[in-house]
């Protein structure tokens, strides 16, 4: 018989006519347009870019299904008298329209919520301040490797929702949620995982309290049959265990535990009833690393329970790694060059750093996100041959890093730039072989930059130019 989703069918039927808001026409939102007026739903678009800033194609979709639209800073102020209110994860949910019209009556939600409410399947959600994009795609490839059919998405893949009327029971929804993405949810995955949590994301939440209470969403609304995976080296996420309603799985590579996937020694293990057993020894990968270890790591906890041990040795010796995540470029006259635009906060790059054991030219600073850049003064003091810098946190990285310096009597070679291309340009006139030039900001990249992936783009293209 062939499968119904009897959420879904009923929720089709009550968008007919409902007035409803979509707020932001970034990617998750964009296939919702053709979503809601094939079940004749009564829509207005928002956005506080201006019409010049937005694709013509989708404007004249927008003007062809006779939706309405707002547009500029204030088009929130037509935010009025809605029955459902999808917004994007760049509008929070305590912008005071969207607070009035919940008190309204509306129904605030996003694509990743809807999903999630009406998915007839497992959800495996993965977050994390930093690694989280690396574990879910560890988890995607191991979950392909064993035959499941799985669906990809949240901050990575493609939008679900409205593809969850082809969604069967016995697939597997894998999702990257973002603190943005999960601030607001009331519905947690089948099985979860905090990769870490540090400080992020300052500029835009009202508190690190704030933050930490978002990520924290991910599993609060778990069952007891449920799964959490969490990382046994980061007090934070280690203390989430006290609020865990389901069964906790820890990982570490600092501690052998009695149960859960550990990193010994450089060999991956599973620990049960305090015996452990042998998974893969970390020269057979491919990712190198302690953190991209740690990262294999949750995706093995996450999956153990799914597929066999066979197929996940399979699935992790083959896998390359993620564009912009210590991403090899070149090698040039004996230099190698490794794009990691990925690192848009110190412990990123702190683990960056820690990931290579030849001299390392550190290309850093971008986007100032409010974060404290104190952490990561000793780790490059320790660890950096040249820092060269760049954008609005080169006067913050510099100033810390300097005290160190003065802390432990010593000297490093510091340039500051303007521009990405005098950075590169710097970097191959000063490097010798045998030389990594490791270009990972620990900042945001909006000050330059439409995102991390142009950032990490643009870096790749300069290099492949040299």
């Amino acid at each position: 018989m062939e499968f119904v989703n009897k959420k879904l069918l009923k929720f089709n039927q009550y968008l007919r006519n409902k007035k409803i808001a979509i707020i932001g026409l970034g990617i998750s939102n964009i296939p919702l347009i053709d979503y809601l007026h094939e079940f004749e739903a009564k829509v207005t678009v928002f956005d506080d870019r201006t019409i010049d800033r937005l694709d013509k194609e989708l404007i004249n979709k927008i003007d062809k299904y006779k939706f309405e639209i707002s547009l500029g800073e204030n088009s929130l102020s037509k935010l009025q008298n809605f029955d459902i209110i999808f917004r994007s994860p760049s509008c929070m949910p305590n912008k005071k329209e969207l607070l009035l019209e919940k008190q309204r009556g509306a129904i605030i939600t996003s694509e990743i919520e809807m999903l999630m409410e009406m998915a007839p399947c497992k959800i495996i959600g993965v977050t994390g301040s930093d690694g989280k994009t690396t574990t879910t795609s560890i988890i995607y490839e191991i979950l392909k490797q064993s035959g499941y059919n799985c669906h990809l998405g949240g901050n990575i893949g493609t939008p679900i929702f409205t593809k969850l009327n082809k969604i069967l029971p016995k697939d597997i929804i894998l999702l990257e949620l973002s603190s943005f993405q999960l601030i607001d949810m009331t519905i947690s995955p089948n099985i979860s995982v905090i990769t870490n949590i540090t400080p992020n994301h300052l500029n835009i939440h009202t508190s690190y309290e704030e933050y930490i209470n978002a990520k924290k969403n991910i599993f609060k609304y778990q069952k007891e049959d449920d799964i959490l995976v969490l990382n046994h080296d980061n007090d934070l996420t280690y203390e989430c265990k006290k609020e865990a309603k389901g069964k906790v799985v820890f990982y570490s590579s600092k501690t052998k535990l009695d149960n859960g996937i550990i990193l010994d020694n450089d060999v991956i293990k599973e620990c049960e009833d305090d015996l452990r057993k042998h998974i893969i020894s970390t020269d057979k990968l491919l990712l190198k690393g302690k953190h991209m270890y740690e990262n294999i790591c949750a995706a093995i906890a996450a999956t153990k329970t799914l597929v066999d041990f066979e197929d996940i040795k399979k699935a992790i010796t083959k896998f390359k790694g993620v564009e912009h995540r210590l991403e090899f470029v070149k090698q040039i006259d004996g230099v190698k060059w490794y794009n990691d635009s990925i690192g848009t906060s110190p412990t990123r790059t702190i683990a960056g750093l820690k990931s290579f054991d030849e001299e390392i030219i550190l290309i850093a600073g971008g986007y100032d996100k409010h974060l404290d850049y104190e952490p990561m003064a000793k780790p490059i003091v320790e660890n950096v041959n040249t820092l060269i810098l760049m954008g609005q946190t080169s006067e913050k990285i510099f100033n810390e890093v300097s005290k160190e310096l003065k802390k432990q009597n010593k000297q490093l070679k510091i340039y500051k730039c303007n521009t990405l291309k005098e950075t590169v340009n710097i970097a191959h006139k000063i490097a010798t072989k045998g030389q990594i030039i490791l270009f990972s900001p620990a900042s945001a990249s909006f000050d330059m930059f439409k995102d991390f992936a142009d950032r990490g783009n643009k870096f790749k293209e300069l290099v492949n130019k040299i």
